[in-house]
């Protein structure tokens, strides 16, 4: 990683897309300031497509992806894609599973969560668990031995899971942040493979960025992210000075600066 204000000028003229995490890479401390959301609106203005890609549940990306200036929102760490229709009042919802596979998610949850709880009695669901569709989430225990007893289960039935700075995930599906990411591009925007490489930037603060670290060349950590990268195996390109939203914007200013040479 390199800071950023060591970019050279020409770095991020082609960047037609940005993607990004939402908690603490947008928000800092669970708040969204005025200056990040501004940054967003900046880069559509300049004609750049936003999009948040995070864990978050299905109810949160469904208020951004209605009322932010963005693109669509990847959310469950790559469930669901939701975007504005023409008749911007309505979205449009893209979801990983179809058919049976959706009954059979649901079913594996279930069964999931009943066994983390008659298991681990001290385990508690995330607040927000209420607004998800496709995954599950609880709180993250601060001990290792508990976290371990966590991934035991998840290993158990089978589950995928990471764990990023608020929550310890798990769902049934062979997706992740990139494998949605990737799709999107390329089903819905048409980039095809390599142009994404190119033109994509993305930023990010947690374990579960890592396979965006890895697959994209344009990528920022916000400064945050010196507390886990000791535990990942990829790291971004770039580091903020800021943490945060602040890290964020000083990216867009980066990135609408190196526009103005095209």
């Amino acid at each position: 990683m390199r800071p950023l204000v060591q970019c050279p000028p020409e770095t991020f003229e082609n960047i037609r897309y940005v993607l990004t995490d939402m908690d603490e890479t947008l928000t800092y401390q669970g708040r969204l300031a005025a200056r990040t959301y501004t940054a967003l609106e900046r880069l559509q203005t300049a004609g750049i497509r936003v999009i948040p890609v995070t864990a978050a549940p299905a109810g949160w990306c469904d208020q951004m992806a209605r009322m932010w200036p963005v693109d669509g929102v990847i959310g469950e760490n790559g469930a669901l894609f939701f975007s504005r229709s023409a008749d911007t009042h309505r979205l449009r919802r893209d979801y990983w599973h179809q058919g049976e596979a959706v009954e059979d998610s649901l079913r594996k949850r279930e069964l999931l969560i009943e066994m983390v709880t008659q298991q681990l009695p001290w385990a508690r669901l995330a607040a927000d668990q209420g607004f998800r569709q496709a995954s599950v989430a609880w709180e993250i225990p601060s001990e290792i031995d508990r976290r371990d007893s966590l991934i035991e289960i998840f290993r158990t039935v089978g589950a995928e899971y990471t764990f990023n700075n608020l929550w310890a995930l798990a769902w049934f599906g062979r997706y992740d942040k990139l494998v949605m990411a990737k799709h999107v591009l390329s089903a819905i925007y048409g980039l095809l493979p390599g142009e994404d490489v190119a033109q994509v930037f993305y930023s990010g603060d947690s374990l579960n960025d890592g396979p965006m670290f890895g697959y994209f060349r344009h990528t920022l950590g916000v400064s945050t992210i010196r507390d886990c990268v000791e535990q990942m195996s990829d790291l971004p390109a770039w580091i903020s000075e800021g943490a945060g939203g602040s890290g964020f914007v000083e990216a867009v200013d980066v990135i609408l600066a190196c526009q103005t040479r095209r």
